[in-house]
């Protein structure tokens, strides 16, 4: 496996209005753009499915996203998932490369990727991924 390493900044978070909101919990749809330096120089489109629950703590989102630019130098796109849930504040996130999404100098790629979010707000990504 190589490891990639950077920050990313996040921007355009857009939410549309829930789309079903019962007993005090809903889901929702929202879009955001992110940019990635480091080893992984790119941007992409993220679509989330958001469920809120009436507890602060307790929420979950899935998403698929879509990278493009270039990993170690080498150019191309893929597309990676999202699966988080945070229940009463303990975390779990799972983002992994969708099989068979990457394209030009990618193709082939493989890999996780997991995010940090510093004190300060600041986020970043370490991915290990294979070609």
């Amino acid at each position: 496996m190589t490891i990639a390493k950077g920050p990313f900044d996040t921007a355009g978070w857009d939410p549309k209005p829930p789309f079903d909101e019962r007993d005090g919990v809903s889901l929702g749809l929202v879009t955001m753009t992110k940019t990635f330096h480091g080893d992984l120089e790119a941007t992409s489109v993220v679509t989330l499915m958001v469920a809120a629950t009436p507890v602060e703590d307790s929420r979950s989102y899935v998403a698929m996203e879509r990278i493009e630019g270039r990993l170690h130098g080498r150019a191309g796109s893929f597309v990676v998932q999202h699966d988080a849930v945070s229940d009463r504040g303990e975390q779990s996130l799972r983002i992994a490369v969708v099989p068979d999404s990457a394209t030009g100098e990618l193709r082939g790629l493989r890999g996780a990727m997991d995010i940090a979010i510093a004190p300060d707000g600041s986020h970043s990504y370490t991915f290990d991924y294979r070609l």
